[in-house]
């Protein structure tokens, strides 16, 4: 896709030469996002003293429940107040704890190049993950196999917006459930040599993950550097189960970032009141913050969240709605008067195809995440149905959004000013400036120019037949996938990656219990 790093262009060659520029693939991955654009802070200083307030209160005198015998005896031996599986947390303990979380870090991919920086201005943008269908090059809903997984992954590592290939962008339906992680890591290493993300669907499980990871990289390395994440998602309101407590303690003692992901689904599991949701949301992230030190201080750890409201009509989770916008700008200014970097999720619709509701509604969210001043910007690309189905078309617009985001992110460019405003003069009153050397030599490069979206007149529209959105990226990634070629990976690397995973799979009994994460 055309990129905001386009280098300027010679016009040697004349009009023949420059239109094979504009056409030639560029799969070149953008550097992690530096945000140079204001966040939107809808709080004053006194209102997020007050969601602070109220949050402290609620880890004082409610209390979180860890469902975990490990986590309890943990937080009993770090001071903390436990009756029962009720952890009750002083605010000077927590504030303590979370002091001791990187502000920001570096992730390390397989190729160093795409390496990216977290946290402050430094943004990233990730697809979706956990879909239980796709709608596949056919834009027909079905179940995904392991060969569709593939599919998003080879994808995702042709996408320049996205930034990590992420874990089970689509669940693999033609392998067991309980060996399915081994297979998921894989074909997001071998597929793509971007930072990715790690399984929690169990402890052991997370441990399957993180021995992959010291294959591909060195224990010795992954033990000081960043290089998969793990979502740990909590039961709101105020609880935090066994399975997510275990694999988060397998991410953090080898040193591996978690994001403590309470799920929000406004007017259900939280108040009816946008204000008081982000306080219970901010005290449970808190309580999983401060856990994560608990288990090694100084390990990162993100503040996350999954938001949604949910319809007073049917029950069913909504996005794009501007209580979802407003939260998301209330939890930025909460993580950074944390000084800790955050997750949200981006794009996300509700529609059951790729229409102007799963439009609206991605745009809406897309744009409230930029203001905000997210970090690990989840759900980037394919989100629809609320997250049943990953859709093809929709990965392939997403990602171009993505990369639209990223430009006005940077804000304005200001390094050719002078140059430019001496092209006035030179067209003067009533001229043009498509012929002028400035224009020429700057025209890839000034204007983002989106390939999914037509902007032709609707003549030409009609006599190229009438392509819509959809079919235009199905198109598209067709055409990627017959370009793909498979990033290298080291072959002793690769050999003893397979033998772990099939002595994994003798070990691990099949079964047929389905474990999903968001």
């Amino acid at each position: 896709m055309t990129e905001t790093a386009t280098p300027t262009r010679s016009r040697a060659g004349g009009r023949a030469a420059r239109r094979a520029i504009r056409s030639a693939p560029n799969f070149e991955m953008l550097p992690g996002l530096t945000r140079n654009i204001p966040v939107c802070e809808v709080m004053d200083a006194g209102q997020v003293e007050r969601i602070d307030a109220a949050s402290m209160d609620i880890l004082e005198n409610v209390g979180v429940v860890f469902r975990d015998d490990i986590a309890l005896a943990d937080w009993k031996r770090a001071g903390a107040k436990v009756v029962g599986d009720t952890v009750y947390l002083d605010r000077g303990l927590v504030r303590d704890l979370i002091t001791t979380i990187p502000a920001d870090f570096t992730y390390h991919a397989r190729d160093p190049k795409k390496n990216v920086r977290l946290g402050g201005k430094h943004s990233v943008f990730v697809p979706m993950t956990g879909a239980p269908f796709l709608r596949d090059l056919n834009d027909e809903r079905r179940n995904p196999l392991l060969e569709d997984l593939a599919m998003f992954h080879k994808l995702s590592h042709m996408m320049p917006s996205l930034h990590s290939s992420a874990h089970h962008i689509v669940e693999p339906y033609d392998h067991p459930i309980s060996q399915r992680h081994l297979r998921i890591t894989y074909s997001s290493m071998k597929h793509s040599d971007k930072m990715f993300m790690g399984m929690t669907t169990s402890p052991k499980n997370a441990e399957d993950v993180l021995d992959m990871c010291a294959i591909l990289f060195g224990e010795e390395f992954i033990d000081q550097n960043p290089v998969t994440t793990g979502n740990i998602n909590g039961n709101s309101p105020l609880v935090w189960d066994e399975t997510m407590l275990g694999a988060m303690r397998a991410f953090c003692r080898r040193n591996q970032p978690v994001l403590c992901s309470p799920f929000v689904l406004g007017g259900a599991n939280t108040p009816a009141s946008v204000a008081a949701s982000v306080a219970q949301l901010n005290a449970e992230a808190l309580s999983a913050l401060a856990y994560t030190q608990v288990i090694r201080k100084g390990a990162p750890a993100i503040y996350g969240h999954y938001l949604s409201t949910v319809s007073m009509k049917s029950g069913a989770p909504m996005a794009g709605t501007p209580e979802i916008s407003l939260m998301n700008f209330m939890i930025g200014q909460m993580a950074r008067y944390y000084d800790v970097p955050w997750r949200t999720s981006n794009t996300l619709g509700g529609a059951k195809t790729f229409d102007a509701q799963a439009g609206y509604e991605s745009a809406t969210t897309l744009s409230a995440v930029m203001h905000a001043g997210a970090n690990y910007i989840w759900h980037s690309a394919g989100w629809n149905e609320a997250g049943m189905h990953c859709s093809v078309a929709k990965f392939i617009v997403d990602a171009e959004q993505c990369a639209m985001a990223y430009r006005m992110a940077q804000g304005p460019n200001w390094d050719d000013f002078d140059a430019a405003l001496a092209a006035v003069p030179d067209v003067g009153p009533g001229g043009h400036y498509l012929g002028h050397p400035h224009t020429q030599e700057n025209f890839q490069s000034a204007f983002f120019m989106p390939e999914m979206f037509d902007n032709n007149s609707i003549e030409q529209w009609q006599a190229e037949g009438g392509i819509e959105i959809t079919e235009r990226a199905l198109n598209h990634a067709k055409k990627l996938l017959r370009e793909y070629q498979e990033p290298t990976l080291d072959v002793a690397k690769n050999e003893e990656l397979l033998e772990y995973i099939a002595r994994r799979e003798r070990e691990i009994p099949a079964s047929d219990e389905l474990n999903q994460s968001f």
